[in-house]
């Protein structure tokens, strides 16, 4: 039963390999990349149900007991999050079977992509910090060259600042983990909590907070909270917009995870000086991201800052810490990486239709696709928190716990930003979709004559009726939410699981 574990692993490993010796034929290429992500859905939808019956699942590589061997853990925050990584990646398989031309497919799109799936995967189901390091490093690879696959001048200078922040992220992390080891002698995430609970010193205490920041400035970056957040939008909308989907979806999530993984299980020694300060940068990220999103006037790169804005509501209930902060913030990232995919799909469709990203130069979408400006509106208002979609109850549950915990001005601050994003999403609708399409413009005859084909279109209604069903089944699935935020406040039995009651 556990050796399902390493099917989310090893599926798409297996594909980016197929892939890889299918380079003659950009054909079956394709093929094996589509193939790849229905099989990979199918076991990550029984690895959660699983999950979701048995709560913690275990398995020890080689029977190699933790913390000696390399253990793999699906909890119902794991779970959860490689679930919806396979959507993400069926979602975009199937786009990009439309969106990525011959030469992306020739240069091996679908064998990077399958790779950065792996890398997420065992990003979310690893129980040692430095095969977390690992599979980052796994993810960094796929996707620095997955950013800069087609060689535009755009793709290079937005590949060589994303790899470089990067490359510095990773080298705090190494660094912190070398330190880490240092003191606790081991780098299973169960042991380190068992450990570091063990620790009364006040010296001792200090270190570990410094570590905790340095693990926080770390993970951080690949989150792209303030004021590390800077990479993100200056190289998120270079890339195709099938790419651009599923780094938005998923990259900075993988981040989010990290952090939410690690300071609710090993740095919870000295949670008023870590959570307050992760809730500061929370709040600072959310405005300085709708701040930025506001200002921009490329379709692309409004939908970039807004990663950055919404990842400040994720890490807002890890700074509240409490099981139904931590439970809201499971659902937001739930209802982002949906709403947020589906946004960067639309973008690619639009930029297709119009020929440009430039909202200056678009208008008219509204009368020419129809279905394509009401599938826009669901993400859109979903994101900007407007009932009864999934982006409502997720913003609602995040600003009742800080009322309950009297964060007053934490609250404050989740209210005018999600004002600010509604303005930003109607703002992109009246620009795109609603305004007359320019009348000088050449492009004006092609927009009315093109066809959107079923790979480009239906993946957007996929993600787009996600987003409905999550927020009109509200209270199954944040069901399932509130017991991964107690299962998240309360590791001991994470602990006992991994260790096997050591």
């Amino acid at each position: 039963m556990t050796n399902l574990l390493v099917a989310p692993i090893l599926i798409p490993m297996l594909f980016g390999i197929l892939c890889l010796l299918s380079f003659k034929s950009t054909r079956l290429q394709r093929i094996l990349g589509f193939v790849g992500t229905i099989v990979l859905f199918c076991a990550s939808l029984g690895l959660f149900f699983l999950t979701l019956k048995h709560e913690i699942l275990v398995l020890h590589i080689g029977s190699w007991p933790a913390p000696y061997g390399i253990t793999l853990v699906s909890d119902l925050f794991s779970a959860i999050m490689q679930l919806l990584t396979s959507i993400v990646g069926l979602a975009v398989g199937w786009y990009s079977l439309a969106m990525i031309g011959e030469q992306r497919t020739a240069f091996g799109f679908y064998a990077l992509f399958h790779f950065l799936l792996m890398g997420v995967n065992g990003s979310f189901l690893t129980a040692d910090i430095f095969n977390l390091y690992v599979w980052f490093e796994v993810m960094l690879i796929s996707s620095f060259v997955m950013m800069a696959l087609g060689g535009e001048r755009a793709q290079m200078a937005g590949a060589l600042k994303y790899v470089v922040i990067n490359l510095i992220s990773s080298a705090i992390f190494l660094a912190a983990l070398g330190i880490l080891y240092g003191i606790a002698g081991t780098l299973n995430m169960a042991d380190l909590a068992v450990k570091f609970s063990q620790i009364d010193s006040n010296s001792s205490r200090a270190l570990i907070s410094a570590l905790a920041v340095l693990f926080l400035a770390a993970f951080g970056i690949k989150a792209a909270i303030f004021p590390l957040f800077f990479w993100l939008p200056a190289s998120y909308h270079t890339p195709p917009a099938a790419i651009a989907a599923v780094f938005s979806g998923l990259l900075t999530k993988v981040g989010v995870y990290a952090l939410i993984r690690v300071f609710t299980l090993i740095f919870i020694q000295d949670t008023g000086f870590t959570h307050t300060l992760i809730l500061v940068l929370s709040c600072l990220t959310m405005l300085i991201g709708v701040f930025g999103a506001m200002v921009q006037h490329e379709f692309r790169r409004v939908l970039s800052f807004h990663i950055v804005s919404q990842i400040g509501y994720m890490l807002m209930g890890l700074g509240l810490f409490t099981p139904l902060a931590l439970a809201a913030s499971v659902f937001y990232i739930m209802h982002h990486i949906l709403v947020k995919t589906n946004l960067f799909l639309v973008s690619g469709v639009v930029e297709y239709l119009g020929k440009t990203a430039d909202l200056n130069k678009l208008g008219g979408l509204y009368r020419s696709q129809p279905l394509l400006a009401i599938l826009f509106l669901i993400p859109a208002m979903s994101l900007a928190g407007i009932p009864p979609l999934s982006g409502f109850f997720a913003k609602f549950n995040l600003i009742k716990t800080g009322l309950l915990e009297s964060q007053y001005w934490v609250v404050g601050i989740a209210l005018i930003v999600s004002l600010f994003t509604l303005y930003s999403m109607i703002k992109l609708w009246n620009q795109a979709f609603w305004k007359p399409a320019p009348p000088l413009s050449p492009d004006v005859p092609v927009v009315q004559e093109k066809v959107l084909c079923k790979p480009m279109i239906l993946p957007i209604v996929l993600l787009a009726s996600l987003t409905i069903l999550v927020g009109v089944g509200i209270g199954p699935v944040f069901e399932i939410a509130m017991r991964t935020g107690v299962q998240l406040f309360e590791p001991a039995r994470y602990i006992t699981a991994v260790l096997g009651g050591l």
